[in-house]
């Protein structure tokens, strides 16, 4: 099963990722999502598969999304959809598991 990161290039959390991935020797692919987008299926696949709530992966910096962090959870899925900025990141799935890789040595668990 293919290890898949979730990040935006620009992001200095998704290059130390990348960089530890590299020196562990795990091949990946990843998903630019906020070039590519996520659709709230895929969003909701990816939250269940790391086992905490939507919420706990809104990105509280961007503007707006406070006002989610008492939203039910399809609000947040249907705002992270058309915000992908919303989205924490960088999140790795590894089969039918996923973390957010904050701190990026999170990503081991799931290795």
């Amino acid at each position: 099963m293919a290890i898949v990161v979730y990040e935006k290039r620009t992001c200095t959390t998704c290059r130390k990722l990348a960089a530890l991935l590299t020196e562990q020797g795990v091949d990946f692919e990843t998903v630019e999502y906020h070039v590519e987008g996520l659709t709230s299926d895929e969003l909701r696949s990816l939250v269940a598969k790391t086992g905490v709530p939507v919420r706990e992966l809104l990105r509280m910096r961007e503007n707006g999304a406070r006002d989610l962090a008492s939203a039910d959870d399809e609000a947040v899925i249907a705002a992270m959809a058309e915000r992908p900025e919303l989205l924490q990141r960088p999140i790795v799935r590894n089969g039918d598991r996923a973390v957010l890789a904050r701190p990026v040595e999170r990503v081991l668990e799931i290795l």
